[in-house]
């Protein structure tokens, strides 16, 4: 796959406010929305608000050697919803350092905003080769907090709790771009805010994985950044609204040009067997999360393209075969 291809597709929605945009790994993620009529600066490949900003590929302008595009679907709960996105890959050896402790990495020059970029970055250390999850703060108060957290690690050391408190900017980066998010901290007890918003759960992190067994990142790559483009069911905080047959369309092309060649196929023959009256053994499905969890989003989208098909029923057990893969941080739309 060339590289000019990733970057146009990233220039091309970054001008669409429905679409969303994710830096991170299973466990620590940065998200980066903005509402239609919310104040924005940027170029080509970077936007920026008063909570968040994003810049991708170089500022937009030369994606990393060997970055891959893979668009994929895949269930979300229980009922008839899933979720879609863009994944942009690197190889393994792309991915950039895997640091373990709270470390202080100085000023951040590559900062969205010129304001920004005297203050100090600090790695926190998650062990994540696909991203550095980090904060950024000028604030003297934060900043001897984390000098002196720096080499341990960030959870059990006390920093957390003070991170909350002194709500730092995360700027979450990798081979791809960043994502900053400027918007406070909530509380344990608290609720994402809308907009730019991070996600840190140790427990996910735990797993040491980058991304859910239903996503069909390629061998030896593995995920930076994601685009969240309009969703037929859900706005970009996945607020639900009525079935939008043209976002169904823009992204079922963008499956056909980015989406693993063997999945796109198996789409098409559940769809022609379900049209054409025939049940589940009319297909061989390879035993893979990724397969069911294709089966079972093809079927959903039936459901709500085509509800009258007389053979829907007969397939009804595979529609729901793939939740129990699906982890709720591998991506966030749909919602």
């Amino acid at each position: 796959m060339t590289s000019t291809r990733p970057g146009r597709l990233v220039h091309r929605h970054l001008t669409d406010t429905r679409a969303g945009w994710s830096t991170g790994t299973l466990g620590a993620i940065a998200e980066f929305v903005r509402d239609p009529d919310e104040p924005c600066s940027g170029d080509d490949g970077t936007r920026a608000t008063d909570r968040g900003a994003i810049a991708l590929f170089d500022e937009g302008r030369t994606p990393p050697p060997g970055v891959t595009a893979v668009a994929y679907r895949t269930p979300a709960g229980p009922d008839l919803a899933w979720n879609h996105a863009v994944a942009f890959c690197v190889p393994v050896e792309q991915a950039g350092p895997a640091r373990t402790v709270l470390t202080e990495l100085g000023p951040d020059p590559d900062a969205v905003r010129p304001q920004d970029r005297g203050a100090v970055l600090f790695d926190l250390g998650l062990g994540t080769p696909a991203v550095e999850a980090c904060v950024r703060t000028a604030d003297p108060a934060v900043l001897d907090t984390l000098r002196a957290g720096a080499g341990r690690p960030v959870f059990g050391s006390g920093v957390a709790g003070a991170l909350v408190a002194g709500s730092p900017h995360r700027v979450f980066r990798g081979a791809a771009g960043r994502v900053e998010v400027f918007a406070p901290i909530p509380a344990p007890d608290g609720r994402s805010p809308d907009g730019p918003h991070t996600h840190l759960l140790p427990h996910l992190l735990a797993r040491g994985r980058t991304h859910a067994s239903t996503v069909p990142i390629p061998a030896g790559h593995v995920p930076v950044a994601h685009l969240y483009p309009a969703h037929p069911l859900f706005g970009p905080l996945g607020r639900p609204h009525p079935f939008d047959a043209e976002a169904d369309a823009a992204f079922a092309e963008l499956l056909d040009e980015f989406g693993a060649p063997e999945l796109v196929e198996l789409e098409r023959d559940v769809v022609a067997a379900v049209r054409g009256g025939d049940g589940p053994d009319a297909v061989t499905v390879p035993p893979t999360a990724q397969c069911r969890a294709t089966v079972a989003v093809t079927l959903r989208r039936l459901a709500q393209t085509e509800p009258g098909l007389p053979s829907l029923s007969r397939w009804r057990p595979h529609r729901s075969a793939a939740d129990g893969e699906h982890d709720p941080d591998g991506d966030r739309n749909g919602g």
